[in-house]
């Protein structure tokens, strides 16, 4: 016969108190995050049930883990299987991160509110030492949360207008932006189309800034549409830039698997690349040499950015200031699908 269970855990007094794990462990350890009415209640609980602290597991939770916490939410987890961008970001932090002897938690959310209540548990039981915050958005309430658990280290990959003060690493996007635009320029094109990432992400709405300031500063009409990363969030895009008067004689897309499908549709509607429209990438994967013609990209060391990031989430940890770092700066790599403006294209 099975022995009967005497040691009270804290998801039997969360099954009792009716709220999460992480709630009734944010009230037993005395932390934020929990109102004082659902505090009294979780304690006035685990009393009645006769829970007591595991000393060793508090122990353990006092002690380094060795990993760094990473939650991708449902939009980037879909992305996975299209998008290079996530992948080489990974790939860059995991592998710094093991020449140190730590690595990656990676979780993966069905959407913004259980990648909260996995945070939230993170910190309540300290299964992780560090965050890495990806894919801000506008008023984050990731922000906020880690604002009140300085305890907890925790580095952001964003523009620090969006970090509410939090340790950043940024990507020099304005600069990029104004390259791209002054290339394009130069080239002829005074009508340019940009493809731009979810809006509801915060490097978007940098991006989308810096376009519309970078095109007025030059003469540059500029018409922007946003899609989702994917290729058919690309086409239907394009579709609609191509389809109004006059059309842009160039196109830019936040990243390479928009700009593929983009000129696929493109060349599906009789239009020459780079004779009759320019396509420019963001990034630069395997992918953009690997089509004809090959594609003009602002690019990057993704790869290096992540492992950029894994030295400074370990020095947060080690207890050293970081305020605001730059990742390395944006390359243009001009190749064949960008070229001048034909004269009767100009025109049309």
């Amino acid at each position: 016969m099975a022995g009967q269970k005497n040691k009270v855990t804290i998801f039997d007094v969360a099954k009792a108190s009716g709220v999460s794990s992480s709630a009734v462990s944010y009230a037993l350890n005395n932390k934020p995050g929990v109102s004082e009415a659902t505090r009294a209640k979780v304690l006035k609980i685990a009393r009645d049930l006769g829970w007591k602290p595991n000393g060793a597991a508090q122990s353990l939770a006092r002690s380094n883990t060795s990993r760094i916490g990473v939650v991708l939410a449902r939009e980037e987890t879909q992305l996975l299987s299209v998008e290079p961008y996530m992948m080489e970001l990974l790939a860059g932090l995991g592998t710094e991160l093991e020449q140190h002897d730590y690595s990656i938690l990676l979780r993966f959310a069905v959407g913004r509110d259980a990648e909260m209540a996995i945070l939230k548990d993170w910190i309540a039981t300290g299964n992780v030492d560090a965050l890495l915050l990806v894919n801000l958005e506008m008023d984050d309430p990731r922000v906020e949360l880690l604002k009140n658990n300085p305890e907890m280290p925790v580095l952001a990959l964003c523009d620090p207008s969006l970090s509410g003060g939090l340790p950043v690493m940024r990507s020099l996007d304005m600069q990029a932006v104004t390259r791209a635009v002054s290339y394009l320029h130069d080239l002829g094109h005074e009508r340019i189309g940009r493809v731009g990432g979810p809006e509801s992400f915060g490097h978007s709405y940098i991006r989308d800034a810096a376009f519309s300031d970078a095109a007025a500063e030059l003469g540059v009409r500029y018409r922007c549409l946003h899609a989702d990363y994917t290729p058919s969030g690309g086409i239907e895009a394009t579709k609609r830039l191509l389809s109004v008067s006059p059309r842009p004689t160039a196109i830019i897309y936040d990243n390479d698997v928009m700009a593929l499908a983009g000129m696929g549709i493109a060349r599906e509607m009789g239009f020459d690349i780079p004779g009759d429209l320019s396509i420019m990438a963001w990034d630069d994967s395997f992918m953009c040499t690997a089509v004809f013609p090959h594609l003009t990209v602002m690019g990057r060391d993704i790869v290096g950015s992540g492992r950029r990031a894994a030295q400074l989430l370990l020095k947060i940890i080690d207890g050293e200031q970081v305020d605001v770092a730059d990742e390395a700066p944006y390359d243009l790599r001009e190749r064949a699908s960008t070229g001048p403006v034909p004269a009767e294209t100009a025109n049309r």
